[in-house]
């Protein structure tokens, strides 16, 4: 605590500053998916780079086919962790621009309640805000110190917000520079305004269309029904064999590589007080639908899914035909948990399909992307303290939550630089992000400073 105690002031002291240097890059239109923005993704990334100078680090922007990257770097004490901190500067379009209330590059803080204060603005809180509040933390660690607790890289990236197509092949391409012990994502939310959480485990993603073909041409279904094979009847047979009356998959092998959530981690997920009933009211539903016997937060964060986005075939028009149509299709997801291998789970349901379509029929299936699960060990070091870190700042202990989607990055990660990532985040369920009218608690960026600081001096500790 004696060199954290100063840090921590430090970052009060300078609370008015911080906030104007987010302002500044909260002005820059970087939208990434629209290439009229391109000179503005370019000078947000020039005015990262140039910050970080400041503090010390040897930074630059690099370019890729699209948008740059902002990588940086900073030594350390030696023997101390190496760790590299992602975040992006680009944003989403602000469209339409008639919902909101002030211009959405014209940052300002605003009182929404007695006492609470928000900074307003596109990029406030994905992700601008989240990723400022460690530059901060580092600013005041060196302002304090004249040096940094461990060794730290940035990396910043400015197409997130469009689906990182350069990302991949810059990770691959510059895996030695980036490697480090592991990885630290700003880029996640409180469990509530008071509680700190720290996400542990994101799934995976199988994505499959399947076209189920029968007659050469669509029929009439006086002349044919019957007789003729129907593709739409076909199909259905499949996705309904996909689940048993428990909810549970019946794809054989679907289940290898799933493990069995700690009865601790079980117990402080129930404790955080979500019901199958609070969970689902706000959609207008009342009882859940998946596997019996789980509750809904462990169905979200630890358990696998098979689940269908769209299906299609014969005739939707308006008004009715009495056809029986040549073919029919579904897109069907998986999410994956723990160790399923998505390859594996690939090809299980492929057979699973077609060995349900009749001899004369065909089948086709198309992939839409494919990535493991994440899952951190709930024993390590680090995350341990950062659990501890987040504790001793909010004065609620921080609980470990899961992601029911995922975040490519984190993959991406593990795949190019073989490392673990720490998902820290101060942002709430309320930012509207991606939405008109985007803000950021005052107190998250605030506190998300002090919390990064402890967790820099937490870490360190426990490399």
């Amino acid at each position: 605590m004696s060199a954290l105690s100063p840090v921590l002031d430090r970052l009060d002291q300078d609370l008015d500053q911080s906030l104007e240097r987010l302002f500044t890059v909260l002005r820059i239109r970087s939208i990434s998916t629209d290439p009229d923005f391109a000179t503005d993704c370019r000078k947000a990334a020039e005015w990262l780079a140039a910050d970080l100078k400041t503090i010390g680090f040897d930074a630059s922007v690099r370019d890729t086919p699209g948008h740059p990257m902002v990588v940086a770097h900073h030594d350390g004490p030696q023997g101390s962790p190496h760790v590299l901190f992602y975040g992006h500067y680009d944003v989403q379009p602000v469209d339409p621009l008639d919902l909101w209330e002030d211009d959405p590059f014209s940052p300002a803080i605003k009182e929404t309640e007695p006492g609470r204060k928000v900074i307003t603005g596109r990029g406030a809180s994905d992700d601008k805000g989240q990723l400022m509040t460690f530059v901060e933390a580092c600013r005041a660690w060196k302002a304090v110190h004249g040096a940094l607790p461990c060794r730290i890289t940035f990396l910043f990236e400015g197409e997130e917000e469009s689906g990182s197509p350069s990302l991949k092949p810059f990770l691959e391409a510059n895996a030695e520079e980036l490697k480090a012990d592991f990885a630290l994502v700003c880029d996640t939310d409180m469990w509530n305004r008071e509680t700190p959480s720290i996400c542990t485990s994101l799934r995976g993603l199988v994505g499959e269309e399947i076209v189920v073909k029968a007659a050469s041409r669509d029929l009439h279904s006086g002349m044919y029904g019957g007789p003729a094979a129907n593709p739409i009847r076909i199909l259905a047979k499949i996705l309904a064999d996909i689940h048993d009356a428990d909810g549970r998959v019946t794809i054989p092998g679907f289940y290898d590589g799933v493990e069995e959530t700690p009865a601790q981690v079980l117990a402080s997920w129930e404790a955080l007080g979500e019901t199958a009933e609070s969970f689902l009211a706000p959609i207008g539903l009342s009882k859940p639908a998946g596997e019996k016997g789980r509750s809904v937060m462990e169905m979200i964060w630890a358990r696998p899914t098979a689940e269908f986005n769209g299906i299609s075939g014969g005739y939707t028009g308006k008004g009715f035909k009495t056809v029986i149509a040549a073919e029919a299709s579904a897109k069907v997801s998986f999410r994956l948990v723990h160790k399923q291998d998505p390859k594996k789970i690939r090809a299980a349901f492929r057979q699973f399909a077609q060995e349900r379509v009749p001899a004369d029929c065909a089948i086709e299936f198309h992939p839409h992307g494919g990535s493991p699960a994440i899952q951190l060990s709930y024993d390590s070091p680090f995350l341990t303290g950062a659990k501890e870190a987040l504790t001793d700042e909010w004065a609620k202990p921080a609980v470990m939550v899961g992601s029911g989607g995922s975040i490519p990055i984190v993959g991406d990660f593990r795949t190019y630089l073989g490392m673990e990532s720490l998902l820290v985040g101060y942002a709430l369920s309320d930012d509207r992000i991606h939405s008109p009218n985007e803000k950021y608690d005052l107190r998250s960026f605030s506190k998300g400073q002090r919390s990064w600081a402890r967790i820099l001096a937490a870490l360190t500790a426990k490399g």
